[in-house]
């Protein structure tokens, strides 16, 4: 009796064996070691590495860290809520969406110095955004030319504010200075004894200002 010869074994269908690439994948790994080391550590060899492939096969992928960049840009700028914009006036548009983009900063803040200068030609996400904000001033009867002044002075404090968010809580505390402050030390305790976050309030404080000064509007009647 003759022996049975086995069958060679076939492979099994399915995924490869190796991590399968793509570009949400790299943008979120990207984010994640960015948060962890701080730009200035960040390589895209390290990203590599995390991701369990060799720098030649990322490069398959993301042809530079700039355009990584507009990925993560891509991933952070989908926490910002501009629906509002649609249905909402535009007071109150405006006081939600840019609460909404400072705590999507707050927990990224690293990001910031580069994301503020980042050029959105390939964030389609952005400029969703941008569309959405500059429809909801063009349909409160906002200028045309003062728009996008009026977006970018809004960013540039929501950025500022984002960095603020992160400061040691105690960044004001006068220290050896003590007692010699009457002023600013007597605001400090007014402010604690409300008990409201410090960069809470300088924030709402700050918004409500820009917001009543773009729109003219004084006393605009703000969400809480």
């Amino acid at each position: 009796m003759s022996e049975e010869v086995a069958a060679p074994t076939r492979r099994r269908a399915g995924r490869p064996r190796g991590m399968v690439l793509d570009r949400e994948l790299i943008a979120r790994a990207a984010l994640t070691l960015l948060a962890e080391r701080g730009y200035s550590s960040f390589t895209m060899s390290a990203l590599a590495k995390s991701l369990g492939v060799s720098p030649s096969a990322l490069y398959n992928h993301v042809k530079s860290k700039q355009e990584l960049m507009q990925w993560i840009q891509e991933i952070v700028m989908d926490g910002v809520d501009s629906t509002v914009f649609a249905t909402l006036p535009l007071t109150e548009a405006l006081f939600i969406w840019a609460r909404t983009y400072r705590d999507v900063f707050a927990e990224h803040a690293p990001l910031i110095p580069l994301i503020a200068v980042l050029p959105v030609s390939d964030s389609p996400r952005t400029l969703e955004m941008y569309e959405a904000v500059a429809a909801g001033f063009s349909r409160a009867g906002y200028s045309a030319e003062s728009t996008v002044p009026a977006i970018v002075a809004l960013e540039s404090f929501i950025f500022g504010s984002a960095l603020d968010a992160t400061a040691p809580l105690d960044i004001f505390d006068p220290g050896q200075y003590a007692g010699r402050l009457p002023e600013f030390e007597g605001a400090l305790a007014a402010q604690r004894a409300t008990g409201l976050n410090s960069a809470d309030a300088a924030f709402l404080t700050g918004l409500r200002a820009i917001i009543s000064g773009l729109l003219a509007t004084g006393a605009a009647d703000f969400p809480e």
